[in-house]
């Protein structure tokens, strides 16, 4: 069931609801696409049409930020939970190592990929590297040519918003199951801890995160935005006759 949050189309549903919605688009081999939407994707719909479309074009769009789940209740239409790719990811290689399934890792510094490579590897005994390549790459002719002939069951891209969203999109052709990771690939490289689990639960990651990476102030000091919008959608809803 899909949820409307100030123009993109979340789906309602839980981690584990999430994974296994994700893990059907593997078993059936013929690809698909996921979202993990925080705030800052959300706010970025609002200014360009062609992306808030590449968004809500995935088939999965999941709740990726508190911010999210304060802007649902307070338009009255309550998400579950968060779902954030850093905790759907693993269950999906996880899902892959069992039946020696592949992933490809497409994104960061160069290097970066590679190393979350062998770091998966070593992690998820039976899971298979199918391919790795860095962000940075000027020309995706050749990349785009091993998807295509040889597609592995999961992409992750770790691109970057908008740049990942849009990329799914302009090449859901490939059939392979893609999810838009951000940064998640330098975790996996062992470059950047993530939150520990206490901190997550209390929804204070991106404290977390600023606290690693100062530079990141200027991104967050605009998440407010999205509950500022929640309340004025929300006062205009109460006065529509």
């Amino acid at each position: 069931m899909k949820t409307d949050i100030l123009g993109v189309r979340f789906d309602a549903l839980t981690l584990s609801e999430a994974a296994e919605a994700a893990g059907a688009m593997l078993d059936r081999g013929e690809g698909g696409t996921v979202v993990t939407a925080n705030p800052e994707i959300v706010l970025r719909t609002r200014k360009d049409e062609a992306y808030r479309q590449a968004v809500n074009g995935a088939d999965l769009v999941l709740a990726d930020g508190v911010g999210d789940l304060l802007a649902a209740r307070i338009l009255g239409t309550p998400l579950p939970e968060r779902v954030t790719g850093a905790d759907l990811t693993p269950l999906l290689l996880q899902r892959l190592a069992r039946t020696g399934g592949g992933v490809f890792l497409y994104g960061g510094k160069p290097g970066v990929a590679e190393r979350a490579g062998e770091n998966l590897r070593a992690a998820c005994p039976g899971l298979r590297i199918a391919g790795t390549e860095n962000g940075y790459i000027q020309d995706e002719t050749a990349l785009l040519r091993r998807l295509e002939t040889d597609p592995p069951p999961l992409l992750l891209l770790g691109l970057g918003a908008p740049r990942q969203e849009l990329w799914m999109a302009q090449n859901r052709r490939l059939p392979s199951v893609m999810i838009g990771v951000g940064g998640l690939l330098d975790v996996f490289a062992g470059d950047v801890d993530r939150a520990p689990a206490s901190w997550r639960k209390l929804g204070l990651e991106w404290l977390y995160r600023l606290a690693q990476e100062p530079r990141r102030l200027g991104r967050m000091s605009k998440l407010p935005g999205i509950l500022t919008l929640a309340l004025r959608e929300r006062k205009v809803k109460r006065k529509a006759p």
